[in-house]
């Protein structure tokens, strides 16, 4: 559950996507097949989870969950947006999705094995990301395998009425190197770091960063 407090931060975003869930979806439907590198980011993350369930936070409707379920890998997914919950149930029948947040994750301390928030990260502001990297330490099994994926920059980009919907939203660009030292703070260790530059052809309005961590197994 969340406090009063977190839920005045995610209700924006949780009225952005309840309100273009359906679009979004259609836009982004397949969205892992002109992206090699990140197919390969995630395949190498799913080799490397030792085990135990792995949560998909902030999974929207449901397409990265899919894919690394079809790689074997015990996953589930969460999301704060009650119809991007319902698409990804739909079209992804056989893989559990639930509501929920990045920063009160309903799983007991230790008991993943894997946390992937991929392209979530961008709705938190900075205050809050210290807290979910917490937050993501706690469900961890000693060991267990964090994957982030986010845009980079250092100003956020307003997006308004997307699909003629009247919503806005702001996106948080980040650096790879703060966030890393973040996660180093909260008892990770990277072990990868990487950064492409963005996709004119893919309409990418920034380059893409990629963070790879372990929590410490004591």
């Amino acid at each position: 559950m969340t406090d009063d407090t977190d839920d005045d931060v995610l209700a924006p975003t949780r009225a952005f996507y309840d309100a273009i869930a359906e679009d979004y979806a259609g836009l982004f439907r397949d969205v892992l097949a002109p992206r090699p590198l990140e197919r390969a980011l995630l395949a190498a993350f799913a080799e490397s989870v030792g085990g135990g369930a792995v949560a998909d936070l902030g999974c929207g409707p449901g397409e990265v969950t899919g894919f690394l379920a079809g790689l074997g890998v015990d996953v589930f997914g969460v999301d704060l947006s009650p119809r991007m919950v319902a698409l990804a149930r739909r079209t992804q029948p056989g893989v559990r999705f639930e509501e929920g947040t990045l920063t009160a994750v309903d799983r007991p301390d230790g008991s993943l094995g894997g946390v992937l928030a991929w392209y979530s990260l961008i709705h938190l502001p900075d205050g809050q990301l210290p807290l979910a990297i917490a937050e993501f330490r706690r469900v961890l099994a000693p060991g267990g395998l964090l994957l982030l994926g986010f845009q980079t920059g250092d100003r956020p980009l307003r997006v308004a009425e997307p699909f003629g919907h009247p919503v806005t939203l702001d996106f948080v660009r980040r650096e790879p190197e703060p966030v890393a030292g973040l996660l180093a703070a909260a008892g990770f260790t990277v072990e990868a770091q990487v950064r492409r530059a963005r996709d004119e052809g893919l309409g990418e309005t920034a380059p893409q960063a990629f963070l790879l961590a372990r929590r410490a197994r004591a």
